[in-house]
């Protein structure tokens, strides 16, 4: 399940709530009982690795003759 951070407009307070993507819009009390919250922007890190997916053989693979 997604997790989706809020800031209390009340008391300036940031959390966190894991809910359902369909609810993600729902309105929020933060953990005080505020109701007036709103919803954060935030950024997804992905990780992996790219040197898993790149090709072997220099620049371009080997076909050019530059590795």
């Amino acid at each position: 399940m997604p997790t989706y951070a809020y800031r209390c407009r009340e008391c300036a307070e940031s959390f966190e709530l894991n809910r359902p993507m369909s609810e993600s819009g729902a309105p929020a009390k933060c953990p005080e009982g505020h109701e007036n919250t709103v919803k954060l922007l935030t950024t997804v890190a992905l990780t992996g690795s790219a040197s898993a997916q790149a090709p072997s053989g220099g620049c371009c693979g080997g076909a050019c003759g530059c590795g």
